[in-house]
């Protein structure tokens, strides 16, 4: 393993582009045990730097990120169209929010006092193959010309195309962390979909409330369709779903998010060049039917840090450990058949969105739907998740998928509000 540095050129292991969810959990878990040296390049103060957003998975364990925590929740709740709730104990799993700038704090701080990583502040501006490894070409703030030297690239830089599709539906929405003159949340629950909103004429639409105390919490409004929404209609959306669904009386707004998560059966190359890799959204770690993204990239960070660590070990060498896949696909074959299949059932209207995921929470046990929702179920324990779904339209669909052309399409602004 080595890092150095001579004159405008860096050489490190490993060189990840982008500091989100991905790019941090990666550097992470690759400089914790001293897998490789690490250069994470992130974007200078500007446009090119998102916003604060929030971040949330399900877990059954602690672990080493714990302190990036805002809150967690031992029930979920569902409320149905009709006004029935159903709420659910997950026990072992419990539902985690995680802060974006909490969370890349906390990862640089331990960066920081690893002597095998660092943080450029810089623009990435071109990325080549090269023998041995990659090439990365950056621009300073002051305008300086890098260039960064690796054995491996990960890049978790948004995509500018997406890549071609049968289905694309947009999860996006707006939410307001906002603060009651009265209690009115329990923080032991998290209504992860409230449908008792006005439904779109195309795709469906629900609340999202996480209490943060008994009079704050992070109150959004959602949708699954096809085009996102005006700022002013969002806001419209949510002023009907805090006063007249969750009536909340008198309340401020402290703070406010907004999203764009595509949705999408694309499939998403993880490898593009001989040591040039793609994580994150861009490298397909969203699922496609929740738009969750997090649990998938820590998944997906171990995997690549075990690998790496494998491959520098003398065993790993002799055994011929560099034909292994370095980076495994976030989601399952059969997790992503699935939510093809579910996609555009949602998007012909071939089934009822609001009556499918409620029923999914009635009738299938908290946990095994968590596993289902993560991929980590058996073919027999989905066959019977699937036996409990409207049938017809979801064999219909499936029939019909291998006959449908893939198609470009434009790609949204994308956001990271439930990964």
């Amino acid at each position: 393993m080595s890092r150095h540095v001579t004159g405008r050129d860096e050489t490190a292991d490993v060189v990840i582009l982008g500091g989100g969810a991905a790019g941090l959990s990666l550097a992470h878990r690759l400089t914790r045990n001293g897998t490789a040296t690490v250069v994470v390049v992130e974007p200078p103060d500007g446009p090119l730097r998102p916003p604060e957003r929030t971040w949330c998975y399900w877990d059954r364990e602690t672990g080493d990120l714990d302190a990036a925590v805002s809150a967690s929740w031992p029930r979920l709740r569902v409320h149905g169209a009709d006004g029935d709730e159903v709420t659910v104990d997950p026990a072992p799993f419990r539902y985690h929010m995680v802060r974006s700038a909490r969370f890349e704090r906390l990862v640089h701080s331990l960066l920081a006092r690893s002597p095998g990583a660092r943080v450029l502040r810089a623009t990435a501006d071109a990325v080549r193959s090269v023998p041995d490894g990659a090439e990365v070409r950056c621009t300073a703030p002051d305008g300086r010309a890098l260039t960064l030297h690796a054995r491996h690239v990960f890049d978790s830089r948004p995509l500018p195309v997406l890549p071609p599709a049968r289905t694309l539906l947009l999860q996006h929405f707006r939410g307001w962390f906002v603060r009651t003159a009265a209690e009115r949340f329990d923080p032991l629950v998290a209504d992860l979909m409230d449908f008792r909103v006005p439904q779109p004429r195309h795709g469906l639409a629900f609340g999202y409330v996480l209490p943060l105390a008994p009079d704050r919490a992070l109150v959004e409004y959602t949708q699954f369709s096809r085009a996102p929404l005006s700022t002013e209609a969002y806001e419209e959306a949510l002023g009907h779903y805090g006063r007249e669904v969750l009536r909340l009386g008198a309340f401020r707004v402290e703070a406010s998010e907004q999203g764009v998560i595509p949705m999408t059966d694309a499939r998403f190359p993880r490898r593009v060049g001989p040591a040039v890799f793609r994580i994150g959204t861009a490298g397909g770690a969203t699922r496609p039917a929740t738009g969750y993204t997090f649990a998938a990239v820590q998944r997906q960070s171990r995997a690549v840090a075990a690998a790496l660590r494998h491959r520098t070990h003398p065993a790993g060498r002799r055994n011929g450990s560099h034909g292994e896949e370095l980076l495994p696909a976030p989601h399952g074959r059969r997790a992503l058949a699935m939510d093809a299949v579910l996609l555009r059932a949602l998007d012909t209207g071939r089934i009822d969105g609001p009556a499918f995921f409620t029923g999914l929470f009635r009738r299938t046990p908290p946990e095994r739907l968590l596993r289902f929702l993560d991929g980590a179920t058996s073919l027999r324990e989905e066959l019977g998740i699937g036996l409990r779904t409207p049938v017809g339209p979801m064999l219909r669909t499936a029939a019909e998928l291998p006959f449908l052309p893939r198609r470009v399409r434009p790609v949204p602004r994308t956001g990271e509000g439930h990964a």
